[in-house]
């Protein structure tokens, strides 16, 4: 397995801001939180939140991204069959951290994220490319928007909430889903 992307460069101020909104959200939701409160537990002035994060969206979309480049990071996988494995481990993530899974996906789901919205889409089309060069352009398309649409905390919040499943049940769903959009190809491996 190869490392993580880089995470973007913040100050210790802004960890210390978004870190304290993740907590406070973990506790108690993204309504009741004020900007006050977000300062005393970051230990920073109310004006310095507001400095770094003019807007409740600023900065509900900047611990968005932070959640999902600092909670649920993962390896990324060395081979594209290795994928459903690691789809099935984020979403057990995500069901371990349900508060924070919702606000990274309704974030997402709303197309304002600052986050990348298919942030293994590459990595996906490079692990085609090199393990099943037969593929073709619109067939390599297609299975990288399949996985991509089922690696998402979207797809978690969508099978928890709309579907009633639990933890366990999304994890299967999910990994079964992947396996079935591989097995395929896997007979094409050159």
């Amino acid at each position: 397995m190869s490392g993580a992307p880089p995470a973007t460069e913040l100050s210790a101020t802004e960890e210390k801001i978004l870190g304290a909104y993740s907590e406070l959200i973990e506790e108690v939701g993204t309504d009741d939180v004020s900007f006050r409160l977000i300062a005393l537990r970051a230990g920073v002035g109310e004006r310095t939140v507001f400095r770094y994060y003019p807007t409740r969206v600023d900065l509900l979309l900047a611990t968005a991204a932070w959640i999902e480049r600092t909670i649920f990071t993962r390896q990324e996988s060395d081979s594209v069959f290795d994928v459903p494995l690691a789809i099935r481990e984020a979403m057990e993530g995500y069901d371990r951290r349900p508060e924070l899974a919702y606000v990274v996906a309704e974030t997402a789901m709303r197309g304002v994220n600052g986050a990348e919205p298919a942030p293994h889409r590459e990595r996906f089309d490079e692990l085609l490319r090199s393990e099943v060069p037969t593929l073709g352009a619109g067939e390599r398309t297609r299975i990288v928007a399949a996985l991509c649409h089922l690696d998402s905390s979207a797809t978690w919040v969508t099978m928890r909430r709309e579907l009633g499943m639990s933890g366990r049940d999304i994890a299967d769903a999910a990994h079964w889903a992947a396996e079935a959009i591989l097995d395929p190809i896997r007979h094409r491996v050159g």
